[in-house]
């Protein structure tokens, strides 16, 4: 439940508007819900500040409708992150406000929109292949309040397309750059930026990629101070930092 819905609750008792039975009724889901499969932290938000997400990937398109409704009913927003076809359509049916992002594999839904972040959080990403993992970052990061540029197919085999971005790079307050391959563009980001660079490695790339090993690697290796590293594909995750630090 979001903390100013709760704080409102409490208004309500106070002031006599709603008795302690309706209220406890109200508060009967926290601070988790038991779905028997699942158990919904509605207190996420007031420990973390972070909401509840839901990773569908694993779960039945039964499940995760099953757990996006409850948590639409909670009054906060929604997130479902690794989306496939059969999994938007049960939610969709059982939640029709829920918007679909196509690219970035989400499904989100905007019922009490968050405090504006302090500046923008720009999402980098090498190639247009990397696209999925950069689109969800800036669907989450967006969804936490924050102002967002995505900056596309500005990998280091052409590196004047990169150099062409400088002016967004630099009026950036977080970065976030995802690459496959080699994994070389959070280290050249983070040699032109005073900001923090949050660096995505991604699973795109042929066989000696290893599956996203060899740019993870690579970007732990990496020669500026500026740039930290989140999992293979996670863009999630680095919108989830990148909101933290924008918010400071």
């Amino acid at each position: 439940m979001d903390p100013q819905k709760i704080e409102a609750l409490l208004e309500e008792v106070r002031e006599g508007r709603t008795d302690v039975s309706a209220a406890l009724e109200r508060l009967r889901g926290m601070p988790f819900e038991d779905l028997g499969f699942a158990k919904l932290d509605h207190h996420r938000p007031l420990r973390t500040g972070m909401p509840e997400v839901i990773f569908s990937s694993g779960k039945t398109p039964g499940q995760v409708a099953q757990i996006f409704a409850r948590m639409a009913a909670a009054g906060g927003n929604v997130l479902a992150t690794r989306v496939n076809g059969e999994c938007m359509k049960a939610v969709l049916a059982a939640e029709p406000r829920a918007t679909f992002h196509e690219t970035a594999r989400c499904l989100t839904l905007e019922q009490a929109p968050a405090p504006p972040a302090k500046g923008t959080v720009a999402v980098v990403c090498a190639g247009t292949s990397d696209l999925p993992i950069a689109e969800e970052a800036a669907v989450t990061a967006r969804l936490m309040g924050n102002t967002v540029e995505v900056i596309a197919d500005v990998g280091v085999a052409g590196i004047h397309r990169l150099l062409a971005q400088r002016t967004s790079l630099q009026s950036a307050r977080v970065l976030i750059v995802c690459a496959g391959m080699e994994g070389a563009l959070p280290t050249v980001v983070g040699g032109l930026v005073n900001a923090p660079v949050i660096a995505v490695p991604t699973s795109v790339g042929y066989g000696a990629s290893f599956g996203g090993v060899a740019a993870l690697l690579g970007m732990l290796n990496t020669c500026s101070p500026n740039v930290c590293v989140v999992n293979i594909d996670n863009g999630f995750g680095a919108a989830v930092i990148a909101t933290l630090i924008n918010r400071v």
